[in-house]
């Protein structure tokens, strides 16, 4: 299935990005309880330069995989200047293990660095093994927590340099 699979910009609030994330915060929901993450994402935190949105559909054109990074500087959640944040990296579970997420990850991260950005930072939390496992794999180590989710136990702060 992964022959075919296109990688697509789109803004945050494209239909087919609604869908897909409609689809995580139930995911959330199931492995953490209570509501899903409740960090407030503005479509326009991601419009080039100053972030993007990726979407990968399959042959069929159906949207299977989502991505995006946004611009954080130094604020008082914990962020640093030059700082891009990874959000909403999910994978449908009929799609995962084909290396979506590794892909649309090496992509993001080419087109913060190309922005001028020097860390990619992300938080997932310790219900997600899978993410922190491709994280860990992808040059990603355990950093200072930052963020919404700062004071949660539940929560795993990672950070890469992209210099």
């Amino acid at each position: 299935m992964s022959h075919g699979i296109q990688l697509r910009s789109v803004p945050y609030d494209h239909p087919d990005a609604v869908k897909l994330e409609d689809q995580v915060q139930l995911e959330y929901e199931a492995r953490y309880g209570g509501e899903g993450d409740a960090t407030t994402l503005d479509p326009a935190m991601f419009v080039p330069p100053h972030g993007l949105y990726l979407l990968a559909y399959d042959d069929g054109g159906t949207p299977v995989a989502s991505g995006g990074w946004r611009t954080q500087d130094e604020n008082d959640e914990g962020y640093s200047d030059g700082d891009a944040e990874l959000k909403r990296m999910y994978v449908i579970p009929e799609a995962r293990g084909l290396g979506l997420a590794r892909r649309i990850l090496a992509e993001l991260e080419a087109d913060a660095r190309a922005a001028g950005r020097t860390r990619m930072v992300l938080e997932t939390g310790d219900q997600q093994p899978e993410a922190i496992a491709l994280y860990l794999s992808s040059g990603y180590a355990p950093s200072e927590k930052f963020g919404y989710y700062r004071d949660y136990d539940s929560s795993r702060c990672m950070a890469k340099p992209l210099a």
